[in-house]
Order: C-alpha cells, then sequence, then structure tokens
C-alpha cells in the first residue's frame, strides 16, 4: 500500500519523505490554508520536493469553474492531480479533463455508488473518507472493502485512496481491505512506527549494555 502525506507543512513533508514513506502528498484548502501561504506557490513548493502524485484541490462549485481550474493546475507541475468534489457538477469535470489527460482524485466519497460513479467518469482516484463514516456510525473501512470488489469485478484502474484516516487501526484495516493508498496526516505517522514495547526493549537494551560496560572497566 502506498502512502500519501495528508499536509502542506514542508517541514513535515521533508522529514517524511527523507524515512522513504512518502509516495504522494494530498492537501486540500483547508490544509493550504493553515499554511498561510499562496496557494500556488505551496503546490509548486511540494511538487519540487515529492516525485509521486500531488493532488491540488479546485474550488469552484459549478463544471464550468472546476475545468477551467483544473486546466491551470495542470500546468503547474508534471506530478499534479486536480482533487474534484463528488458532485453532479464534479463528475462532469472529471469526465471532461479526464479526455484531456489531466489526472483527477475525485474526494468525499461515502458510498459505493458514488465511488463506481467516478470510476466510472474517468477518475484516476478516489477518496473514500473512514474517519467521516465512523463519525457517522458508519463502516468506512467496509467501504473500501466494497470499492476493492466492484473496481476489481470490472477492471477500473481508478485507485483506492483511503482519507480521513484517524488511528493506526483504520491504516491497518485499510491495507487488509485493499485500498491502494492510505493518505495519513504528518502527525500519525510517528505512531506507525513507534509501540511501547518498541520503546521499552531499546531503553532495556541501553541499560544492559551500560551495566555491562560498568562491569568490564
Amino acid at each position: 500500500m502506498k502512502f500519501f502525506l495528508d499536509t502542506a507543512n514542508m517541514e513535515e513533508i521533508e522529514r517524511i519523505n527523507q524515512l522513504g514513506l512518502v509516495d504522494g502528498v494530498t492537501t486540500n484548502p483547508t490544509i493550504i490554508a493553515k499554511e498561510g501561504k499562496d496557494f500556488e506557490t505551496v503546490i509548486k513548493e511540494i511538487c519540487d520536493l515529492v516525485e509521486g502524485p500531488v493532488s491540488a484541490e479546485v474550488t469552484s462549485l459549478d463544471s464550468e469553474g472546476m475545468i477551467r481550474e483544473a486546466r491551470v493546475i495542470h500546468q503547474w507541475a508534471e506530478n499534479i492531480v486536480v482533487k474534484i468534489p463528488m458532485t453532479e457538477a464534479g463528475l462532469k469535470a472529471v469526465h471532461t479533463i479526464a479526455k484531456e489527460g489531466i489526472k483527477t482524485n475525485v474526494t468525499l466519497i461515502f458510498s459505493a455508488a458514488q465511488g463506481l460513479m467516478a470510476a466510472k467518469a474517468g477518475a484516476t482516484y478516489v477518496s473514500p473518507f473512514l474517519g467521516r463514516l465512523d463519525d457517522i456510525a458508519s463502516d468506512g473501512i467496509q467501504l473500501v472493502s466494497d470499492l476493492r470488489v466492484i473496481f476489481d469485478n470490472y477492471d477500473f484502474k481508478t485507485e483506492i485512496i483511503a482519507a480521513s484516516i484517524r488511528n493506526l487501526g483504520h491504516v491497518e484495516a485499510a491495507a487488509l481491505a485493499g485500498s491502494d493508498i492510505a493518505t495519513i496526516p504528518g502527525t500519525l505517522f510517528e505512531k506507525l512506527w513507534s509501540h511501547p514495547l518498541t520503546t521499552n526493549g531499546i531503553a532495556q537494551f541501553e541499560a544492559d549494555w551500560q551495566a555491562y560496560q560498568a562491569k568490564n572497566q
């Protein structure tokens, strides 16, 4: 499973990228706003740093506006993916720009039917939101499983991005469910490689080594 980093913080991206764990980056208007920088500047900086896909979201709500924005954003870097919301207008925009070779990530997917519609429209990626489904007592992981079966049944090339990841369990379950990608907040990454038993084990090894050295001096 590929890992996309869900952030626009350059320090965070650079730190985790050095571990070889960043296969791409996803952003949205909320994330960009937190950085207090110009949207285009931030996206171009990320694209320069990361080799993999970088999702940049349109802000228009009508199809004509989405298409217009997508064509502009697409020119910023070769690894740009245009993020489009799951609406009728969004599907129209995806269908249009996919034929122009522009890669798309259809976001805010909450049902298998929405994911299927996005794939049929030509989406490169679909992003089911696990955490937000869990918030309303729905099963986000089951949605990933359902999309995996549907896409495999009909040989869709659209990739599944497990989004709205809240915890380690989401990441592990998404991998088991066959998600192609998990997009993960930078604050969660450290929890993926950490475990209290690992920490305790290292501390014990260090204490034993210090005791051994003291004894043999």
